[in-house]
């Protein structure tokens, strides 16, 4: 039995639970180089709980699990290079992985001023 059809299970056993209301959290990670991209100027439009999207990027020259990081549109930034490898093969995979916003803060360091979880849904 492989680990989706496992949590499955479990769900499915659990009372109250109906489908598409569970999730997997996948990783939670900080937002990397949100200093380059338009995402400070978005500061005060995003919040916490919006719905990110991300896309492979195989061609970046720096990394080939390169994972880009949107908001509505917007380019953010990436999933910081040491913790993408397995979000992207997943998506290579063809799994719908998602994301969303799950801390905010106004840090000097723009490398902590969002925080995100990467989930799937059950």
């Amino acid at each position: 039995m492989n680990m989706r059809s496992w949590f499955l299970s479990l769900i499915l056993l659990a009372p109250g639970v109906t489908w598409g209301q569970a999730s997997i959290i996948v990783q939670q990670s900080l937002l990397a180089g949100f200093q380059y991209y338009p995402g400070k100027a978005l500061g005060n439009e995003m919040k916490v709980g919006d719905a990110l999207t991300l896309q492979r990027e195989p061609s970046n020259p720096h990394n080939a699990n390169a994972m880009i990081v949107f908001w509505s549109g917007q380019w953010l930034g990436y999933i910081p290079r040491k913790e993408n490898s397995d979000v992207a093969r997943q998506m290579d995979q063809g799994a719908t992985v998602k994301a969303r916003i799950v801390k905010m803060t106004a840090a000097r360091n723009p490398w902590q001023r969002i925080a995100f979880e990467v989930y799937v849904d059950l």
